[in-house]
């Protein structure tokens, strides 16, 4: 049976898309059939790995009830990695989805075969604590949080603690931390120093051993519709991302 992961957290450009799709790509580049959902109406994870924005099907016609995650996912020329796809029309979803019954289950009641067929799925969420990352939530069994080591870090990170403990409560009692990610790290900063280690402090059995490095490669990998391991595999912000693969699939 598979492991369904949320990306999740309700800061924006802390780096969410980028682990969701580097880290699919190095799972699946490990031999894993892995699936990447894209939850975010930026589309970014969708446009990321080669695939336009007004592909079809979408996560859109999973969560209006018409279609099952593991029938959604296509191909992205990766061995081992599929995808469903994102649509601007997603944005509109915010709205619907609280009006339909049972909208906090939607996603996971579109499952389908998803455990049967990916090893791995990740849902990549968009940067709020509506609709559609809860609905990721209550889909998923674990939670990898990207931290950026600025300087309000940890302000987001007790909301969305709490509404952890909310869906644990309420909708979804499997739903465990899998881990923090340290993102977009410059280690010559003091800021960046400091920042590690009080979120380390704070969550000491959280934190993974792996920190991402700001890397000029990981930003420039996007734009030619590849992970950054097929970018420049050399790369520091390639190389990292596969041992933050390693440590995911370590802790299952």
């Amino acid at each position: 049976m598979g492991t369904i992961y949320a990306i999740a957290n309700q800061k924006g450009g802390v780096g969410k898309t980028t682990t969701a799709v580097n880290t699919a790509a190095c799972v699946a580049e490990s031999g894993y059939a892995t699936l990447l959902a894209d939850l975010d109406p930026q589309c970014n994870a969708t446009v990321a790995l080669g695939l336009a924005k007004d592909c079809e099907p979408t996560v859109y016609d999973c969560l209006s009830g018409g279609l099952s995650l593991e029938d959604a996912a296509r191909d992205t020329g990766i061995p081992n990695l599929s995808i469903v796809p994102s649509t601007p029309d997603l944005a509109g979803a915010s709205v619907e989805l609280p009006r339909l019954p049972g909208s906090e289950t939607r996603l996971r009641e579109a499952l389908g075969g998803v455990r049967e067929r990916f090893l791995f799925t990740l849902l990549d969420c968009p940067p709020s604590l509506g609709p559609l990352t809860v609905n990721a939530l209550v889909a998923a069994d674990r939670v990898i949080v990207p931290v950026q080591t600025e300087y309000f870090a940890l302000e987001g990170l007790a909301g969305l603690l709490d509404t952890l403990s909310l869906i644990q409560r309420e909708l979804n009692p499997r739903l465990t931390v899998a881990g923090m990610i340290l993102t977009m790290h410059d280690g010559r900063t003091r800021l960046a120093q400091d920042v590690e280690r009080e979120v380390r402090e704070h969550f000491p059995e959280l934190v993974f051993d792996t920190v991402i490095p700001r890397n000029v490669r990981v930003g420039e990998a996007p734009s030619y519709g590849v992970p950054v391991t097929q970018h420049a595999p050399a790369s520091s912000g390639s190389l990292a991302y596969l041992r933050l693969a390693k440590e995911v699939s370590a802790r299952g």
